[in-house]
């Protein structure tokens, strides 16, 4: 009996100490994109907004840097948060802007492209650790051009076709 009560007070604690872990690593940052989903064309350019609130109660954040992942043949422009956001954030600061913008090149297959933008510093000047973290989904659609030009040449084979096997039973009337 002694030994399944030490077992328990073992585990409570060792939860305890994980628990204390995971809220330490929280961000002290709270980054929100806004549109966080856009649809673009081949050739296209969207640009991504963000707002960044310091949520750390006590301490100036620095803004020392990013990471950026994003799937398929989508360039991301990081330039903007360098140029916009401020070096650092004081405690319950925020702040908006242009936070990237992301280019799709000509020939990028339709379909759904998933992207994360980290923001990274912390509470010395020089750390970089993963201050503030958001994902974000890019939409690639055909351009209208191409499907008013797919619906154009469909009509005009349906009503050729119309028109053929119209001049063929008329053809018939007349001859029999």
């Amino acid at each position: 009996m002694k030994s399944l009560k030490n077992s328990l007070l073992l585990s409570l604690a060792a939860s305890g100490l994980l628990l204390a872990a995971t809220a330490a690593k929280a961000d002290p940052l709270s980054l929100t994109i806004t549109p966080v989903f856009q649809t673009g064309t081949d050739g296209g350019m969207l640009t991504f907004d963000a707002t960044l609130t310091d949520i750390n109660p006590t301490e100036t954040v620095y803004l020392n840097s990013d990471i950026t992942t994003l799937s398929g043949p989508l360039v991301l422009d990081d330039s903007p948060f360098f140029n916009n956001f401020p070096l650092f954030l004081d405690p319950g600061g925020s702040f908006t802007a242009e936070l990237f913008t992301v280019f799709i090149p000509n020939g990028t297959p339709d379909g759904l492209y998933t992207g994360t933008f980290n923001i990274l510093g912390g509470s010395p000047s020089d750390f970089t650790d993963v201050v503030a973290s958001a994902n974000f989904d890019v939409g690639i659609t055909p351009e209208p051009t191409s499907f008013v030009l797919l619906l154009t040449g469909l009509l005009t084979g349906l009503v050729m076709i119309g028109l053929l096997r119209y001049r063929a039973m008329a053809g018939r009337q007349l001859a029999g």
